[in-house]
């Protein structure tokens, strides 16, 4: 595939600094959703302003190659609960959004997070960045592939950066289209964190993520006026 066509498929607002969002049944409060409350295909979006989509309410399974060039699915990593970014070298958010990433990999590790970037682009220019960024966290690589794992979870032409997080049954908790900020992955994570501990239910945290987020958008024009 053409480097400039593959870049022209999947570039989109997010990576023009705006959010992109995956909705069900409503207008976004924030650039964060939950994910459909009961297995699945979801609630089809109903905002005109951006692509409808039916997001997954549980980890769906694909290949893609690793690092090393081995063939891997998400169950590779079963019993975890899961951050799974969908990223590329040319997205400007997206390089922004690695440092965050490598700290949420270090520190939530021993609650059994793991962060999986999956990097839609090419092989030679992601393995390059990855060195150069000394990123740690398992990386899977590809190009229509990965486009079909996107679609896979049932998002599609959104624009990069978007990240899933996923409990440890490989429920679906949110995803969040864009940039995410350390605010927001705290969160989000805390939630899912309370989900694996079984002090809430899925659906619980759904709802607290979507409360929190609002609050945190809120809380912004707030910031900026003080």
């Amino acid at each position: 595939m053409n480097r400039g066509l593959l870049a022209a498929i999947v570039v989109g607002a997010a990576c023009g600094g705006v959010a992109a969002y995956v909705l069900f049944g409503r207008a976004p409060a924030s650039s964060t959703t939950p994910a459909a409350a009961e297995p699945g295909p979801g609630v089809p979006a109903t905002a005109p302003a951006h692509p409808t989509a039916r997001l997954a309410a549980t980890l769906p399974q694909f290949e893609l190659a690793d690092r090393a060039g081995e063939r891997r699915s998400l169950a590779h990593w079963q019993g975890k609960a899961l951050i799974v970014n969908f990223w590329a070298t040319w997205c400007a958010p997206c390089r922004r959004e690695i440092p965050l990433l490598q700290r949420i990999a270090r520190e939530r590790a021993a609650e059994g997070f793991e962060v999986i970037g999956i990097a839609v682009d090419f092989r030679d220019a992601v393995l390059a960045y990855a060195d150069e960024m000394k990123i740690e966290y398992p990386l899977l690589i590809g190009e229509q592939d990965a486009l079909d794992a996107a679609a896979a979870f049932g998002v599609e032409a959104v624009g990069f950066p978007f990240t899933i997080f996923a409990d440890v049954q490989g429920r679906v908790i949110a995803a969040h289209m864009g940039e995410l900020d350390e605010a927001q992955a705290k969160l989000i994570l805390d939630q899912v964190a309370d989900v694996n501990a079984g002090r809430q239910t899925p659906a619980e945290a759904r709802r607290a993520i979507e409360t929190g987020l609002a609050a945190l958008q809120q809380a912004e024009p707030e910031k900026s006026a003080g």
